[in-house]
């Protein structure tokens, strides 16, 4: 079954950043490549280093890898947020996604976002004062 990936109005997807580098390949409808770095990547989308800009509105295939495994989907570029020194940042959002992509995507994203998780320790508990 393939995923349809889909915004939700009012909670925005959780968003990772990478802290090495990831290699993400590009490939445009009309079989042009793109190499680049993938930054941010959420359940709806993320955020690439490209050399230079796509248009905005193009259907691409994005692949990269993640500690879970490769992830590979169809995917719309967005306008370019902003330029760097070697390339652009332009974002992407996910337009379909197969199972096994999906579900690898799912598990890098819980992943990430469980080790950067800081929640209360039980040293921080205490028993509210009158009790």
């Amino acid at each position: 079954m393939t995923h349809f990936p889909q915004p939700h109005p009012q909670q925005r997807a959780p968003r990772i950043q990478f802290n090495s580098l990831i290699t993400a390949l590009v490939q445009s409808d009309g079989g042009q490549r793109a190499k680049g770095r993938l930054y941010v990547v959420s359940m709806t989308g993320g955020l690439l280093r490209l050399a230079k800009a796509l248009s905005d509105g193009d259907f691409v295939e994005v692949a990269f890898q993640t500690g879970s495994g490769p992830v590979h989907g169809m995917a719309e570029m967005l306008p370019p947020t902003r330029r760097a020194t070697d390339g652009v940042m332009q974002p992407f959002r996910f337009i379909a996604l197969g199972d096994d992509d999906h579900r690898v995507l799912r598990m890098a994203v819980d992943s990430i976002s469980d080790r950067t998780f800081v929640g209360l320790r039980s040293s921080q508990w205490s028993v509210p004062k009158g009790q």
